[in-house]
């Protein structure tokens, strides 16, 4: 204990933005590694149920989510993460940018052959195709949150967009919720709201009893689930600081690849973010995963509609991950993770988009 003891005060004097920065890319390298190693995919698994009614993947992540939602409501009930900092959790509930966002994102992934974090999982792993898409994810990205689509995202917003205090809500929390409608003690709140949502997708992954059997699909929903909320630990926790805390951030891959992007082209005056430290570290971590198993493979596109299709998914994704505040991980089981309604909307909505693209696909579209 005194070992770790001073290990904490000595990593505790160095700056923030180097603390977090470095938690940043050994959480993405961990993160890469897993994903690549065990095939854990959202798109894939929607993939998988829409062409052969196989639900591992998905009970991966709903155990995935189940699994981050414990964790991370933990770290909030003994008060080592401050979670009304997340961007999940205001007064501001833009339920309109969380439906459209999410539809033009999860259309995207599919025209994209996979997400914001499967772009970078083929990038680290020679695939050309996710190189550029993790380009144009990230041009599409900055365009949205700053640039010429901007207008678009806050046109969507402004026309959907309810302020919850009026409610008498400090946020759309399923504990926020029971704390303020229901007169709950806040802790209290936390422990209910947790295990409603949480036991709810636990006891759906493990009801089937092939997934019970599966190793590979356990393991990697359990990992994935710790590593979002060692995120939220590392930018609450590690990264607390009385004059200049970091930002509250878990995992997300879709407005950080594009601020990666930026690091990257004005670096000399730039500094390095827990965000922009797991996009290396995802990269990293396929690239040594896909190495030492020797599926490492530069690949090209396979024509030109293969160019097009993944321009447009690329595109897509940036808009509507940026619009809807998240992508598969960063709504889906980070934003999950804080018990938001506004992030469950958001998955819904992604995962109906992911259908949507797979019946655009079957009828022949880009292909």
């Amino acid at each position: 204990m005194e070992m770790l003891s001073g290990l904490w005060e000595q990593a505790l004097e160095y700056p923030v933005t180097m603390r977090v920065a470095v938690a940043g890319l050994i959480i993405g390298t961990l993160l890469g590694f897993i994903m690549q190693k065990t095939n854990f995919c959202t798109m894939g698994a929607l993939s998988d149920i829409n062409a052969f009614g196989n639900f591992d993947r998905f009970r991966s992540w709903m155990l995935a989510m189940g699994v981050a939602i414990i964790a991370t409501q933990a770290l909030a009930y003994f008060d080592y993460v401050d979670m009304s900092r997340s961007i999940y959790l205001t007064k501001t509930f833009n339920w309109l940018a969380f439906i459209v966002g999410g539809l033009i994102f999860g259309i995207g992934m599919v025209f994209g052959s996979g997400c914001g974090a499967k772009s970078l999982l083929r990038f680290g792993g020679g695939d050309l195709k996710g190189v550029f898409v993790v380009l144009i994810i990230a041009i599409a990205g900055y365009m949205t949150l700053r640039g010429i689509l901007a207008p678009a995202r806050l046109a969507i917003t402004g026309l959907g967009t309810l302020d919850v205090s009026t409610l008498g809500l400090d946020n759309t929390s399923i504990n926020g919720i029971l704390a303020n409608k229901f007169g709950m003690e806040s802790k209290t709140a936390i422990i209910v709201g947790a295990a409603i949502l949480a036991l709810a997708l636990l006891g759906y992954s493990f009801s089937s009893s092939k997934f019970r059997k599966s190793g590979k699909h356990i393991f990697a929903g359990v990992s994935v689930g710790f590593l979002v909320a060692a995120a939220w630990w590392a930018t609450g926790t590690l990264g607390f600081d009385d004059f200049e805390p970091a930002p509250l951030f878990s995992l997300n891959f879709v407005s950080p690849t594009a601020n990666t992007l930026q690091y990257l082209m004005t670096f000399t005056g730039s500094t390095i973010s827990f965000s922009i430290a797991t996009v290396f570290g995802m990269i990293l971590g396929a690239f040594l995963a896909s190495v030492i198993s020797g599926s490492f493979a530069v690949v090209g596109f396979a024509d030109k509609n293969d160019v097009i299709r993944h321009l447009l998914g690329g595109t897509l994704m940036g808009f509507g991950a940026v619009t809807a505040l998240g992508c598969t991980v960063g709504q889906g089981i980070g934003g999950v993770s804080t018990l938001a309604i506004g992030s469950i909307i958001a998955i819904i909505s992604i995962m109906i988009g992911g259908f949507i693209g797979f019946k655009l696909m079957e009828r022949g579209v880009l292909i």
